[in-house]
Order: structure tokens, then C-alpha cells, then sequence
């Protein structure tokens, strides 16, 4: 930070945005999914306490597409309905170096708020 700057980001250091295609590139390293599983599996993950919204999701997937990330294929090419994404080599490059990038960021939130419940409401 630079003299007299603040972060005013709380309390999470991370963007909606980050966390999200992180999770994205996380879960299509271990298998292809489709956007609504992708949105179903993340709220799963985190115990049904967030999800992210279709509205988020869907332009994530075509600017991670778009960006040669992840692949993308429709399961009834003339229909068009479900499109199924795949990690490509470069994403997962790609994945590698955000997962580093945003490890420390996600450490900070995390030790704002533990800090902040055992501060205010005495959690352990």
C-alpha cells in the first residue's frame, strides 16, 4: 500500500468475480460440467451458504471461453441447450497461477473474519 491508502475492500480481499472463476477453473480441473452444475456445485461446496448467480456465471464462462481457458460444446448441437466446459492446457496454467496469486488474499479474509467472531461474539 502506498502512504495514506486504504483498503476498502471488506471483508474479503478477493472479488466476487475471482473467487468465482477460481472455483470455475478449480472445478473443471477435475471433471467437464455444465453452467447450472457449475453454480449447483459451488453453492454445494460451501454448505448452501452462497451461490453464485446465473447472471455472474454464464459471461464468466464465455470470457473464460473466449480466453482459450476452458472448452465449451453443446450435449444437442441443434438444440443448444446444454453446454458442457472442459480446462484446456492454457487454463490450466492458467488456474496454477491464480490459485497462488489468490492464496494469500483468501488467508487475509479468512483471519478478518475468525478475528472479528472471536472479538465481537467471543467465538473460538
Amino acid at each position: 500500500m502506498y502512504k495514506n491508502e486504504r483498503n476498502r475492500q471488506f471483508p474479503s480481499k478477493l472479488s466476487t468475480t475471482s473467487f468465482v472463476k477460481l472455483y470455475i477453473l478449480h472445478l473443471l480441473t477435475e471433471k467437464s460440467y455444465y453452467g447450472n452444475e457449475i453454480i449447483d456445485e459451488i453453492k454445494s461446496r460451501l454448505n448452501n451458504k452462497w451461490e453464485p448467480s446465473p447472471g455472474m456465471i454464464y459471461p464468466l464462462l464465455r470470457e473464460l471461453e473466449d480466453n482459450n481457458y476452458i472448452h465449451g460444446w453443446w450435449q444437442e448441437p441443434d438444440k443448444r441447450s446444454i453446454r458442457h466446459y472442459k480446462i484446456t492446457d492454457i487454463g490450466y496454467e492458467h488456474y496454477k497461477k491464480i490459485k497462488l496469486l489468490y492464496h494469500s488474499s483468501l488467508e487475509d479474509s479468512l483471519t478478518i473474519i475468525k478475528n472479528t467472531l472471536k472479538d465481537i461474539y467471543k467465538s473460538k
